[in-house]
């Protein structure tokens, strides 16, 4: 049977008046099965991402694809940590905030709601589909998750734990619908549901993004691509400063809290920068390096002279751009003119060096003597994220189960009537 993305929006919307209403208690019941269905079916799971993987060798997918795409036990035992942290958080949905009594003698308040269903379109990541899944139902919202072809086998296998404590706890299996058919006709015609689904979040490379963005006639929460900055100031710890910037570049590059550009002031930089080329050379880091800095990484056997698109390029790889900067003003404009709106890094020691630079720097998350790498939903006490808004617009930054809500206005009296 052919799947039907209009019927499927249709469903999703009918159990998305059934969630809207599940007690809180109900709904943290049904994460923590779903944690535990998840750690039961760990082999399952990752027989199914063994196929996806032979898929994407057999396709030459570049490595950093390939280690977004892995499930082993490790990932499967972090993805259900994750939901029963989530279980874990207080409930949003109904709280009350703002009270106060106008003028008119009427009670105003705003209650926390859910949104309803929520698209979420992805590449790639298939710990996306229980995060997104899970973070939707403690909002309340149904969710319609559009994987892409190459996590097929994974998606589905995860899909039928979600589905399994759905029908356990006789919850419509719709609230999470998995589209098991990778066609592009079926998105086109998913981004058009305007009646059915009521925000869509893109999340994964930039051409992706642009699609959705362009296509849909539903509103996008954008989370475009991750071209993160660590600024090496004048006043930095050195020690500091080389740990940041080896945990936030080394770690793991594949994901978009990797750094993409070290800047370093110019001061310091006869004394950081050889300690950085040696622990480069040690990662087998490739470095794209401005031409006072270049001379610096002569030992490395891939060193080029960076280009203008370095700047702005995210490599998700064991690559980075290196710049000197004359000072601080030149490093907040470098910043301004090429960061992607994700995440940025300052190490300094000065306090009024780190205060200018969280005020002057616009992007949904600034690090002060820390790694990029804590730019996670997980690690910002939100249990996971459906992804790292990058628009300005109801959420930005990471988006937890809040950031799934929206308010309306509450208004009590007691037979007033307008004058």
């Amino acid at each position: 049977m052919s799947f039907c993305i209009t019927t499927a929006a249709k469903q999703a919307k009918h159990a998305s008046l059934t969630l809207a209403v599940l007690s809180a208690a109900k709904k943290n019941t049904i994460l923590r099965d779903i944690a535990s269905r998840v750690r039961e079916q760990t082999p399952a799971i990752i027989a199914a991402n063994k196929l996806d993987l032979a898929q994407a060798q057999r396709a030459n997918m570049g490595l950093s694809m390939q280690d977004r795409l892995l499930l082993d036990v490790t990932r499967i035992e972090a993805i259900a940590t994750a939901v029963e942290q989530i279980a874990a958080q207080p409930e949003v949905i109904g709280e009350m905030s703002a009270l106060q009594t106008m003028p008119s003698g009427i009670q105003v308040a705003q209650m926390r709601i859910p949104i309803g269903v929520i698209g979420m379109i992805y590449e790639s990541r298939p710990n996306v589909t229980i995060d997104a899944a899970a973070l939707c139902l403690k909002a309340g919202n149904a969710v319609i998750l559009r994987g892409g072809k190459e996590a097929l086998h994974s998606n589905m296998a995860l899909a039928l734990c979600i589905h399994a404590v759905l029908l356990a706890h006789d919850v419509d299996p719709a609230a999470v619908t998995v589209i098991p058919d990778p066609d592009r006709e079926i998105l086109q015609t998913m981004l058009t549901l305007s009646d059915e689904i009521d925000v869509i979040i893109p999340r994964g490379g930039e051409g992706l993004i642009r699609f959705v963005s362009e296509q849909s006639q539903i509103p996008v929460i954008q989370h475009f691509k991750g071209v993160c900055h660590c600024y090496i100031d004048e006043y930095a710890d050195l020690d500091k400063a080389l740990s940041i910037l080896e945990n936030g570049k080394t770690q793991r590059t594949s994901v978009c809290n990797s750094l993409e550009t070290v800047l370093v002031h110019r001061s310091i930089a006869e004394q950081i920068l050889p300690k950085i080329a040696l622990m480069f050379a040690e990662h087998q880091v490739v470095v794209h390096a401005c031409g006072a800095s270049l001379g610096y990484f002569g030992a490395l056997k891939q060193a080029t002279l960076a280009t203008e698109n370095d700047w702005a390029a995210e490599y998700l790889a064991m690559e980075i751009a290196v710049k000197i900067v004359d000072d601080f003003a030149a490093g907040m404009a470098h910043i301004q003119r090429y960061n992607s709106g994700h995440t940025e890094v300052i190490v300094s020691e000065d306090a009024d060096r780190q205060r200018a630079f969280v005020q002057q720097i616009h992007s949904a998350v600034v690090m002060v003597n820390a790694s990029s790498r804590f730019a996670d939903g997980g690690e910002l006490g939100l249990g996971a994220e459906i992804g790292i808004s990058t628009s300005k617009l109801h959420a930005y930054g990471p988006m937890g189960a809040q950031s799934l809500t929206t308010q309306k206005f509450v208004v009590l009296g007691d037979g007033h009537i307008r004058a």
